[in-house]
């Protein structure tokens, strides 16, 4: 039970499944915490001159909204374990989903280094250097684990060659805003 205070001072006491009632729920502030991913995906050759490139907005997965939030609780509990710093690509042409948990097709996960490059974005940048993760790449993905692990966010973009010789650098950021 949930206990409702009118500000007439009436108090009512509602079951959970009352609460979803529109006289119950509140449009969310303009400035409430909304989270946002942008990929840039660059490809180049052995030589180091840059081949191709991508850049596209992301869904942020369910799985990846309930690891944040956990995050959240395990720094307030002073016992935080934030993994959230590998990067996946695959050659997936699936469309982006809320629900899903993992790369269609992944061919490849290598650690990232993480910056914040300011107070509300959060970077990821990822290197496949010549001979790792080849193929027509066209998804890319954020994990909390080398192999496995929770997807915070998916991208598909149109697709890269990525050659034996190329180097592939994907940088992801999640705003919160």
């Amino acid at each position: 039970m949930y206990k409702v205070i009118y500000q007439t001072g009436l108090v009512k006491e509602l079951e959970p499944e009352e609460l979803n009632q529109p006289k119950y729920r509140n449009k969310p502030p303009k400035d409430a915490c909304v989270l946002k991913g942008k990929y840039l995906i660059r490809l180049y050759d052995e030589k180091g001159c840059l081949k191709d490139e991508r850049a596209g907005y992301n869904v942020i997965v369910d799985d990846g909204k309930s690891f944040v939030a956990a995050f959240l609780n395990s720094a307030a509990a002073g016992a935080a374990t934030f993994t959230m710093k590998y990067v996946g690509i695959g050659t997936g042409t699936t469309a982006e989903s809320s629900s899903q948990t993992a790369l269609v097709t992944e061919v490849a996960r290598t650690t990232a280094t993480a910056s914040n490059i300011s107070g509300a974005i959060y970077q990821l940048t990822a290197t496949f250097a010549a001979g790792i993760g080849t193929g027509a790449i066209t998804e890319y993905g954020i994990f909390s684990s080398s192999s496995v692990g929770t997807m915070l966010s998916r991208d598909l973009e149109n697709v890269i060659n990525k050659g034996a010789s190329d180097t592939l650098t994907v940088t992801a950021q999640i705003t919160f805003s």
